[in-house]
């Protein structure tokens, strides 16, 4: 077989390959052409004349071809043009070497590149002793005449030693014989770690893309220009193959509602069933080994896939509800880590790479990843003039950005302005698969994976209970507004009628400029208040839990207010850690109305307090609504009208469990109960269950006896001075509070 027994000599195709952006470049122009040729003729030592001359499909090219061709660039844009008295080595090679310049001419077709059996290889690699001599009587006499062109030849002789590879081991995997051509774990992805996939979360905003400082780049990086970014969420690492193996076992190759149309029909039409090189082993369809630069090698699941195309790539990123990452987002969160690539000098494997500052690992010099981005230009991007202006402007259609440069890929590509391009139907480059998230789905469903632990765990305890902070969904929220109009129900009118005479002494405490945090958005009518009082608020941030109850009250507070900035944020407001980035920076005033800070236990109370002052930083205000202790008759009727309204409010927890976490609760089989505690100073709220049952949720079963209750809230009743020890205990002080004629409800400040 064509077996390398030279190590070192492969090596030198990665380590000597002497890109612009190496640590150390040659000392001279020449020196550094001179390395260029040589680490690209080290990778064909191990190659007989046959293999260099095969076509194995019309996208890949012989390597004899590629010997050649990049030796046509070097006599065509150089010599011919700047060295005098220059004679072409044959110039019928214009015609067989010109890859696709239309500028300069007719070319042997691409698909038939293969049956040039003349010149033969002796004769290529002729031509290149001619031209390498002559280019380096160029280079002696005046290389900075060049000095641009040089970098750009420099730089597509590294793409074609890339190639070289990607089409050997295509030409290679045709075989019934599975040769291999380079020692084992050479020119292979680094395996990662069995941890969990993570993502790593990046604010965005108006980020800077594109190349534009000092060093080589090729024309399709740049002009450096601005980019919108809403946050997104990036993968640690690449998919690996178990990954993979777990989206075929669950019909990921025969499931249409994962592909996108041209995909289906490309994968049907070409039987895809695994990634490209993937053979299962005879006799054992679950086991599977994959051809590789060193032959057939048996599967490693902690290594990330590799040789899949765009459609699989959008298929994976479906079935695991995520997506691929735009090159934007990719290059942004690139910008300023290490790179490195996986070879060391001998050759062999390097470790694995640390993770990066931000949290990234395998970002340079593993495999190319795709991005859901067309390649096309850049804003303000003009190619150059000539027939060199064709080397990437005129591919700006139909093919899709990669970043990040593989394990065959010389060091110097390793940027993070590099944007490689295929076609989505294509498969044999070196490319692998990093996923990523939209920031607010990335909330969502952390806030459903919340709502599903938090639900599992208070049905497993002896008194079952929900927390009441799931109570507003959409549905939830519209009842508990009607609510706040029942004759009973008094403290949401006392509350709007205490802050509606207290708003201009409010907007005298807020800062110029300040965000107003909400905790729980609501239908933000109290809000309302504040911001009519205050018009010198700068910011509303919004916390919510509710994904529809928050869109909905921030797109009526933007279309009511267009002056002030709306910057909501989803989430469990009593784990949020950092301010929507508008409200940061700035002073800050939180706001918790309707004594919901009641529906937690005073331990509760305490730790969210905590959490508080925390987000909202020191110096803060927190102005809080706290229900007054009062008659037992009036809270009672308060929890339980006589229309049913609360009832039903209280019954929509469980229509939402059923929703969406496909529970089946029979909402008929239970009954509405509110009940005074006088030992804790609360109102309780219960669903009874009417009979002896069983109910599933999540795929879990849970027993109701008859009687039985699920606790769904409390709601603690205050006085004043008792709410300011706790508060206090929490590390506030009660900076003044306000309160209203019977039924007594009260407003206080809290200064952190």
């Amino acid at each position: 077989m064509a077996q390398s027994d030279d190590p070192q000599a492969l090596a030198t195709a990665q380590a000597l390959s002497p890109a612009s952006g190496s640590a150390k470049p040659p000392s001279s122009a020449s020196h550094r052409y001179r390395a260029l040729r040589q680490a690209t003729e080290a990778l064909t030592r191990s190659l007989t004349a046959e293999d260099q001359l095969a076509q194995s499909m019309p996208d890949a090219s012989p390597t004899k071809w590629h010997l050649a061709h990049t030796t046509w660039f070097w006599e065509t844009f150089l010599l011919i043009p700047g060295l005098p008295a220059y004679r072409p080595f044959d110039p019928r090679f214009h015609y067989l070497f010109n890859s696709y310049y239309e500028a300069l001419g007719p070319r042997q077709p691409r698909p038939e590149r293969g049956l040039l059996t003349r010149p033969s290889l002796d004769d290529v690699l002729a031509y290149r002793a001619h031209v390498d001599e002559a280019m380096g009587r160029l280079l002696a006499d005046d290389a900075g005449a060049f000095s641009d062109l040089l970098e750009l030849g420099l730089a597509h002789e590294e793409q074609h030693q890339e190639l070289i590879l990607m089409d050997i081991l295509h030409l290679f995997a045709q075989s019934p014989l599975q040769p291999a051509y380079a020692p084992p774990r050479w020119g292979v992805a680094n395996p990662v770690s069995p941890d969990p996939l993570r993502f790593v979360r990046f604010e965005g905003g108006l980020v800077e893309a594109g190349h534009g400082g000092p060093g080589f780049a090729f024309d399709n990086e740049g002009p450096r220009h601005r980019v919108w970014l809403e946050a997104f969420e990036l993968a640690d690492r690449l998919v690996t193959n178990a990954e993979w193996l777990a989206f075929m076992a669950d019909g990921g190759y025969r499931r249409p509602e994962l592909w996108l149309a041209e995909g289906w029909a490309r994968a049907q039409a070409e039987g895809w069933q695994a990634p490209l090189y993937w053979r299962a082993d005879p006799g054992r369809e679950d086991t599977w080994s994959a051809m590789t630069l060193h032959g057939l090698r048996p599967l490693d699941p902690a290594a990330p896939v590799c040789h899949v195309s765009f459609y699989e790539a959008e298929a994976y990123a479906a079935w695991v509800g995520a997506r691929l990452p735009t090159e934007a987002e990719w290059e942004h969160a690139a910008q300023g880590l290490p790179v490195a690539g996986n070879f060391t000098a001998s050759g062999r494997l390097a470790a694995a790479a640390p993770l990066s500052g931000a949290g990234l690992r395998q970002m340079f010099g593993d495999l190319w990843e795709w991005t859901r981005s067309a390649y096309g230009p850049y804003p303000g991007f003009s190619p150059s003039p000539g027939a060199v202006g064709e080397y990437n402007g005129k591919f700006m259609a139909g093919q899709f950005v990669l970043r990040g440069g593989s394990c065959v890929t010389p060091a110097g590509h390793l940027r993070a302005s590099y944007r490689n391009f295929f076609y989505p139907q294509q498969r044999w480059m070196f490319s692998g698969v990093r996923l990523a998230r939209d920031a607010a789905a990335a909330d969502a469903s952390q806030v459903t994976d919340a709502f599903e632990a938090d639900v599992l765990a208070g049905l497993a305890r002896p008194q079952k209970s929900v927390p009441p902070k799931y109570f507003y969904d959409a549905e939830g929220s519209r009842l508990f507004e009607a609510i706040t109009e029942l004759a009973e129900y008094y403290p949401t009118r006392t509350e709007i009628a205490l802050l509606r005479r207290i708003a201009p002494e409010i907007a005298g405490l807020i800062s110029p400029d300040a965000a107003l945090v909400e905790f729980g958005s609501g239908a933000s009518v109290k809000t309302r208040i504040l911001l009519d009082a205050a018009p010198h608020i700068g910011v509303y941030a919004p916390i919510d839990i509710s994904r529809s109850a928050l869109d909905e009250a921030a797109a009526a507070v933007r279309r009511d207010y267009p002056e002030l900035i709306v910057a909501p944020l989803l989430e469990d407001f009593t784990r949020a850690l950092t301010l929507p980035h508008a409200a940061q920076a700035r002073p800050v005033t939180g706001f918790f109305p309707g004594s919901t800070i009641g529906n937690f236990t005073p331990d509760e109370a305490e730790v969210f307090l905590v959490g508080a002052r925390s987000l909202l930083g020191q110096g803060a205000r927190f102005l809080v609504g706290i229900d007054v202790v009062k008659a037992p008759e009036t809270l009672v009727a308060a929890y339980d009208d006589a229309l049913g309204v609360t009832a039903a409010f209280n019954k929509n927890l469980l229509a939402r469990i059923n929703r969406e976490l496909g529970a089946d609760f029979d909402l008929t089989a239970f009954r509405h109960r509110a009940l005074w505690n006088p030992d804790q100073s609360r109102m309780e709220m219960h669903l009874e269950s009417t009979r002896d049952q069983r109910v599933r949720v999540a795929g879990r079963t849970f027993t109701f006896a008859k009687g039985e209750t699920l606790h769904t809230e409390n709601s603690y009743k205050f006085t004043v001075e008792a709410f300011a020890a706790l508060a206090h205990r929490a590390g506030w002080t009660l900076e003044t509070s306000w309160l209203s004629a019977e039924p007594t409800f009260a407003v206080v400040s809290l200064i952190a």
